[in-house]
C-alpha cells in the first residue's frame, strides 16, 4: 500500500526566489533591496523576521479558530497559503543565519518557529506563582521539567507522512548545536523533540539517546543538572534496557533517585507514593511513573532498596521524600514479600546466596539470604520494630510455601520480642496464618480421591488444629514472658506467672525457684520480700490446692534463705522475720517464735550505725527497725513474761528508736500490770525524748493518768508536773493543759488558784483561743464570785482581744451591765465598741444598740448614737472597706442599706425625722443638730448619711 502524496519537504532544499518565484511579492521588493544593501545589519533582518512572524501568528490563530485543532496528518500545512508563508519565513531565517550563524537570539527564534510549525498545538500551561525557582535536587528539577513541559494536543505533522520535514527540523537543531555548543537552552530545545508523541521511529531511540549523551559530553558538568531531567524522562518513556542503562549511569553520579528507580524496576504506574492526593494542583503537576515496559525486575529493585537502607542507616544517604532508614528497609521487605521466589534464596537450592557486596550489586544475579539480612539489618538495629520484621520474614516463607519455616519464624519472634505491641502483631499474624492454613486443608479434603492422601491430610489437619489450640492456650504465658524479658527483676510479673499455673504445684514450685534465682535484690521492683513469703506459705499450706501435707521445714528453709538476701530497704527484711514468727505461731511453736524474734533483734557489737545508711547491708541495720521491735514487744506481751516484755521495751528506748506510740504502749502495759510509778517514769522519759508538738500528746495522757490515779493526794507533785508541761508548751497547744490544770485546782485545790490559772491562760494561749478562754474564765468567775467580779475580766478582755472579737465581747459586757442596772456603763461600752463595728459588716451590733436606746435612752442619747454611727460610717467609707463590706454582706445575704430600711420601721427614728422636717405656717421647729455645710467632693457625697437630721443654723447658734 503506497502512501498518499504530500507537499513535503517544504524546507529542504532551502526555498529561494530562484526555485520558487512566489516567495517574493511585489511589496517585498524594497525590503529585500534593503537587506541586500545591509546584509550585516541585524536590525534590518530582525525587522523583516518580526513582520513575517506576525503574519504567521495571525495565520495560526485564524486557522485554529475556524477549524479547531486539525486532525489532518499534514498539520498546519493543509492549506497552500500556510505552506507558502512557512517557506518565506524559512528563506528569510536561512538568509539571516548565513550572516549571523552564532547569534543565540536568531538561532533560538528559528528553532522555536520550526518547532511550532512541526510539533503542532500546545495546551495552555498551568500558571505557577512567583518566578523561576532556584535549581535544587534532580528530583525537583524533574518535577519542574515535568510541570513546565509542553503538552501537545494536536495539529502536528505526522511522523511518517512528514518524515522529511521532521528530518529537516533535526538538521536545523544539529546545525544550531554545532554553532552554539555551550548554550544549554539550544540543547534543551533539541532534546524536547524526543518527548513528542509523534516523533518518528528512526529518531525515537538510538538517535535520541546518542544526542543526550552528546549534550552531556559537550556541556560542562555544572550544566548537567539541566540535561539529566529530560534525559531521565526520555529513558522512563522508553523503558527496558534503555531506562536501566541511563539510570545506572545517573545513580553513579547522584543517588537521590534510587527510590524512584526501584519503583520503575517493579513496574509501578501512576503517581509516586509521596504525592499529596489532597492537593489537586499538586497531583496534576506531580511527577508520574510511566507505564510498565517489559517485565519487572524485583531482584535488582530489592538490592537497590537494601543498598539505600544501609546507606541511610550509615548516614551517607538522605531520602528526598524524607523516608527513614527503617521505612526503606520496609520497602525492601515488601518487595521480598511480593516477589519471594524471584528475590529470596531457599536453603534447599544448589546455588549459593549473594555475599558481601553482591547483596547490593544490581547486575549480580545471585539471590538474597533474606533471613540473614532481616536479622543483621533489621532485628539487630531496629529492636523496637521487631514485630513488623518478624511477620515480614514469616510472610516471605509463607509465600514460598514453606509453612514449617514460617511457623518456626513466628515462634522465634514470639519468644524474642521485648514489647507487647510487637508480640501482639506477631501473635495475631501467627493466628491468622494458622487459621488460613487449617481452612485450606479443610477445603481440600472433599476433593481428595486417594484414601491414603486424604488420611495424611486429615492427620496434618489434626496436628495443625492441636497446635492452634495450644497456641491460644499459651498466649498468657507468652505475654508474661515478654514482660519478663523486658525486666527480669519485675516481682509483680513473676507473681502473675505463678498465678497462671493455677493448681499445678510442681510448676509453681519451679517458677518460684526460677524467680528467686533470677531476680537481683538491688534491681528488683517493690515487694521482693512478698515473693519469699508467698513461697514459704506455699509449703506451709501444702501447695496451691492444699492437697499435700504442710511442709513447715521447707517453709523455714525458704525464710532462712530470705533472711540472707540484701533487700533494698530494711522493712522488707523485717517483714520476712515477722512472717517467720507468725508462721511459728500458726504452727503453735510459741517458744520457737520467741527465739526467732530474739535472733532477729539481737544487738551487734557496734550499735552506733545509722538506720538510713544505704552503704551498709540491711542485715547490719535490722536491729534498729521499729517495725520489728514493735512486733517483738507485742509478741512478748501476748505470750511472754512481764520482765521479758520490759526488757524488750527498754532495749527500744536504749536504741533511741521509740516513737510516741511506743512510749504510750509501754506505759499502758505497766499500768495494766499495776506498775504505776514505773509507767509514770516511762511518761517522763518520753517527754524528755520528744519535743512539742509530739510531747503534747504524751503530757496530755500522762497528766490525765496521774490525776486519775492520785487525785488530790499528791497535789504539789501534780502542780509541779503541770508547771513543767506548761513551761515549754507552745501557745497553740497550751489551752487543754490550762483547762486541765484549772479543773485540778477546782476539784482538789483552791478556787483562787483556779482563777489565777484562768487568768494566766488568757495571756498565754494563742490569739484564736483567747475569746474562748475569756468566756470560760468569766463563766467560772461568775459562778464562784458573782457577776460584779467579772467586770475586771471584761475590761481586760476588751484590751487584749483582737478588734474582730472585741465587738462580741462588748455586747456581752453591755448585757451584763444592763442586768446589773448600770445603764450608763452599758451605753459607754456600746460607744467604746462602736469604733470596731462597720455599719455594713456588723449591722447586728447597731441594731442592738438602737434597741437599747429605744428601751432605756432619751432623745439626746439616741442622737448621740446616730452621731457616732455617722462618724463610724465616714471612718469606714473607703473603696477597699466598701468592697469588703459588700463581700461580707453578700455572704450573709443582706443588703448594704438594710439598717436604713429597719430604721424606717422604727418609731423613734420616724419621730426624729418628723422633728427634723419643717412645718408650714411659721410653726416652731424642734431642737435639732446644726447641719454641716454642703460639700461637693465625691468622697463626701458618698459618705452622705440618709439618717442625718437637717436643722437650721439659727437654732444651732442658740
Amino acid at each position: 500500500m503506497s502512501l498518499p502524496a504530500t507537499p513535503f519537504p517544504l524546507a529542504w532544499p532551502i526555498p529561494t526566489p530562484v526555485t520558487n518565484p512566489s516567495l517574493l511579492e511585489q511589496q517585498d521588493i524594497q525590503q529585500t533591496e534593503d537587506l541586500l544593501r545591509n546584509p550585516h545589519s541585524f536590525r534590518h533582518w530582525w525587522t523583516a523576521i518580526s513582520a513575517l512572524q506576525s503574519q504567521w501568528s495571525e495565520a495560526q490563530r485564524a486557522t485554529r479558530s475556524s477549524e479547531g485543532p486539525t486532525a489532518s496528518p499534514l498539520g498546519l500545512f493543509e492549506r497552500e497559503e500556510t505552506r507558502l508563508l512557512f517557506q518565506r519565513i524559512v528563506f528569510i531565517y536561512e538568509s539571516a543565519l548565513q550572516n549571523f550563524p552564532q547569534s543565540f537570539k536568531l538561532q533560538k527564534s528559528y528553532l522555536l518557529f520550526r518547532r511550532s510549525a512541526i510539533l503542532g498545538q500546545k495546551a495552555p500551561k498551568r500558571k505557577t506563582g512567583g518566578g523561576r525557582k532556584k535549581a535544587g535536587s534532580i528530583r525537583e528539577l524533574m518535577e519542574d521539567e515535568w510541570g513546565a513541559r509542553d503538552v501537545w494536543v494536536g495539529g502536528w505533522v505526522d511522523g511518517v507522512l512528514g518524515w522529511k520535514e521532521w528530518a529537516s527540523l533535526v538538521a536545523v537543531c544539529e546545525r544550531a548545536v554545532m554553532w552554539l555548543p555551550n548554550m544549554p537552552r539550544i540543547w534543551l530545545l533539541y532534546l524536547e523533540l524526543f518527548l513528542h508523541p509523534a516523533l518518528p521511529a528512526p529518531l525515537s531511540h538510538t538517535h535520541a539517546r546518542r544526542t543526550c549523551d552528546r549534550a552531556l559530553r559537550t556541556l560542562p558538568p555544572s550544566l548537567h543538572p539541566r540535561i539529566w531531567p529530560l534525559y531521565l524522562l526520555f529513558a522512563e518513556s522508553r523503558g527496558g534496557a534503555t531506562m536501566s542503562a541511563v539510570y545506572r549511569r545517573f545513580l553513579k553520579v547522584d543517588g537521590s533517585l534510587g527510590e524512584r528507580y526501584a519503583r520503575l524496576l517493579l513496574g509501578r504506574v501512576g503517581e509516586e507514593d509521596d504525592a499529596d492526593e489532597e492537593d489537586e494542583e499538586t497531583v496534576r503537576g506531580a511527577l508520574l511513573l510511566p507505564e510498565r515496559r517489559g517485565e519487572p525486575r524485583p531482584l535488582e529493585a530489592a538490592k537497590l532498596l537494601l543498598k539505600l537502607a544501609r546507606q541511610a542507616a550509615a548516614g551517607t544517604y538522605t531520602s528526598p521524600s524524607g523516608r527513614s532508614p527503617y521505612a526503606l528497609l520496609l520497602d525492601f521487605l515488601e518487595v521480598v514479600e511480593n516477589f519471594s521466589e524471584d528475590v529470596g534464596f531457599a536453603p534447599d537450592e544448589e546455588e549459593t546466596p549473594a555475599q558481601g557486596g553482591e547483596e547490593t550489586d544490581g547486575l549480580n544475579g545471585k539471590k538474597l539470604d533474606i533471613k540473614k539480612i532481616v536479622k543483621t539489618d533489621g532485628l539487630e538495629v531496629y529492636k523496637d520494630q521487631a514485630g513488623r520484621l518478624w511477620t515480614g520474614m514469616a510472610t516471605y516463607w509463607t509465600k514460598r510455601g514453606d509453612f514449617d519455616r514460617a511457623t518456626e519464624t513466628f515462634e522465634q519472634g514470639q519468644n524474642s520480642v521485648l514489647t507487647v505491641r510487637d508480640f501482639t502483631q506477631i501473635f495475631d499474624a501467627h493466628a491468622e496464618f494458622s487459621e488460613s492454613l487449617i481452612s485450606a486443608l479443610m477445603e481440600s479434603l472433599p476433593s481428595l480421591t486417594d484414601p491414603s492422601e486424604a488420611e495424611e491430610v486429615e492427620r496434618e489437619l489434626d496436628e495443625r488444629m492441636k497446635a492452634f489450640e495450644e497456641l491460644m492456650d499459651r498466649r498468657p504465658f507468652l505475654v508474661n514472658e515478654v514482660m519478663l524479658r523486658r525486666n527480669e527483676n519485675d516481682v509483680q510479673e513473676w507473681e502473675k506467672r505463678i498465678a497462671l499455673f493455677g493448681t499445678d504445684d510442681e510448676q509453681v514450685a519451679k517458677t518460684y525457684e526460677l524467680a528467686l534465682r533470677t531476680i537481683s535484690p538491688k534491681r528488683a521492683t517493690a515487694n521482693l520480700h512478698q515473693l519469699y513469703i508467698h513461697f514459704a506459705r506455699f509449703y506451709e499450706q501444702g501447695g496451691v490446692s492444699r492437697s499435700a501435707e504442710p511442709d513447715v521445714k521447707s517453709a523455714r528453709r525458704v525464710l532462712e534463705r530470705a533472711t540472707g538476701v540484701n533487700f533494698r530497704v530494711v522493712d522488707e527484711l523485717a517483714e520476712v522475720w515477722i512472717e517467720w514468727a507468725e508462721m511459728e505461731l500458726r504452727a503453735e511453736n510459741y517458744d520457737e517464735a520467741i527465739r526467732v524474734m530474739q535472733r532477729a533483734t539481737a544487738l551487734p557489737k557496734n550499735t552506733k550505725v545509722s538506720y538510713h545508711d544505704n552503704t551498709l547491708p540491711v542485715q547490719a541495720r535490722l536491729f534498729k527497725s521499729l517495725k520489728l521491735w514493735s512486733f517483738y514487744v507485742d509478741l512478748e506481751e501476748s505470750i511472754g513474761t512481764v520482765e521479758s516484755t520490759k526488757r524488750a521495751y527498754e532495749k527500744i528506748l536504749e536504741l533511741r528508736i521509740a516513737n510516741a506510740q511506743v512510749i504510750i504502749n509501754y506505759a499502758a502495759f505497766l499500768e495494766e500490770n499495776k506498775y504505776w510509778e514505773d509507767s509514770f517514769k516511762v511518761y517522763e522519759r518520753g517527754v524528755e525524748l520528744f519535743t512539742f508538738p509530739i510531747a503534747f500528746e504524751i503530757w496530755n495522757i500522762y497528766l490525765s493518768k496521774f490525776v486519775k490515779r492520785y487525785g488530790g493526794s499528791k497535789l504539789e507533785r501534780t502542780r509541779d508536773l503541770f508547771e513543767q508541761a506548761l513551761e515549754k508548751c507552745p501557745a497553740k497547744q497550751s489551752k487543754p493543759l490550762f483547762l486541765m490544770y484549772a479543773k485540778l485546782e477546782e476539784d482538789f485545790g483552791l478556787a483562787k488558784r483556779a482563777m489565777a490559772i484562768y487568768d494566766r491562760a488568757t495571756a498565754a494561749v494563742a490569739d484564736e483561743d483567747k475569746f474562748d478562754m475569756f468566756t470560760i474564765y468569766i463563766a467560772k468567775a461568775a459562778s464562784n464570785f458573782g457577776l460584779p467580779a467579772t467586770r475586771p475580766i471584761y475590761e481586760r478582755a476588751l484590751q487584749v482581744l483582737p478588734d474582730a472579737q472585741t465587738a462580741a465581747m462588748s455586747l456581752r459586757f453591755a448585757a451584763l451591765e444592763r442586768k446589773l442596772g448600770e445603764i450608763d456603763r452599758a451605753r459607754a461600752i456600746y460607744a467604746h465598741a462602736s469604733q470596731f463595728c462597720d455599719t455594713r459588716v456588723r449591722p447586728e451590733f447597731w441594731k442592738e444598740w438602737n434597741d437599747f436606746e429605744v428601751e432605756t435612752g432619751s432623745e439626746d442619747t439616741f442622737r448621740e448614737m446616730l452621731r457616732i454611727k455617722r462618724s463610724v460610717q465616714a471612718q469606714y467609707n473607703t473603696e477597699v472597706s466598701f468592697l469588703a463590706a459588700q463581700a461580707v454582706a453578700a455572704r450573709k445575704g443582706e443588703k448594704l442599706d438594710e439598717e436604713e430600711e429597719k430604721e424606717e420601721g422604727d418609731a423613734m427614728a420616724m419621730a426624729e425625722r418628723a422633728a427634723g422636717a419643717g412645718t408650714g405656717g411659721g410653726a416652731a421647729k424642734g431642737p435639732s443638730f446644726v447641719a454641716a455645710k454642703e460639700r461637693t467632693t465625691v468622697m463626701q457625697e458618698e459618705a452622705k448619711n440618709e439618717d442625718e437630721i437637717k436643722m437650721d443654723e439659727d437654732e444651732e447658734e442658740e
